[in-house]
């Protein structure tokens, strides 16, 4: 009995021992520089996380928009060539399919409805134009096709039947994705300033 209320004694010791070590109040971390904003008065006052990060994010923005280049008098980004020459290709397919519906050209017994045909046709062929202008809602537009290509193809790996089929659906939505990409920085170059001496 006397062994082990010396260890009991001697375990309240080491916890009161513990509790003195400890420090009293907790050591306040340095701000980091820009973490003060000034309030109405004129005193500092600490950014609030959200703050923080929304002047950070704005900083990051500040910082990509500085490594852009505006675009020259005429001048089209590749990419948005690129996609104004696949517009065009669509626009084609669309026209001619829909000359074919309204010529009641059999389609496996299935009936084709023009109106759809014609009015996605005009769109694409719109959005070809634009982006042949350079001009910035042909390419978000045709921003928004290349996602429902993508949506579409990734769709299609999940059902494809044969291999070829996997290898070009694969392609369609690499591509895609790929154009997609690089569109984005296009659409950064059209929407800034128009650089000196253009219309």
């Amino acid at each position: 009995m006397a062994g082990a209320r010396d260890r009991k004694r001697a375990e309240r010791q080491k916890r009161k021992r513990r509790s003195t070590e400890q420090p009293q109040a907790a050591v306040e971390m340095p701000e980091e520089p820009g973490d003060v904003a000034a309030d109405a008065n004129g005193g500092a006052t600490p950014e609030t996380f959200k703050e923080k990060m929304a002047r950070r994010y704005e900083e990051r923005n500040d910082e990509a928009r500085a490594k852009l280049e505006p675009l020259q008098h005429g001048e089209r980004p590749t990419a948005v060539t690129v996609g104004a020459i696949a517009s065009a290709a669509l626009a084609i397919i669309f026209t001619v399919s829909a000359v074919l519906a309204f010529a009641g050209v059999d389609a496996g017994g299935r009936e084709i409805k023009p109106l759809p045909i014609v009015t996605f046709g005009f769109v694409l062929w719109a959005m070809t134009i634009g982006m042949w202008r350079a001009r910035y809602w042909a390419v978000l537009g045709f921003q928004t096709v290349l996602l429902l290509i993508m949506l579409a193809s990734a769709f299609g790996l999940v059902v494809v039947g044969s291999v070829l089929q996997a290898v070009g659906t694969t392609l369609l939505l690499a591509g895609s994705a790929t154009l997609f990409y690089f569109m984005i920085r296009a659409m950064a170059r059209i929407q800034m300033p128009q650089s000196p001496g253009a219309d």
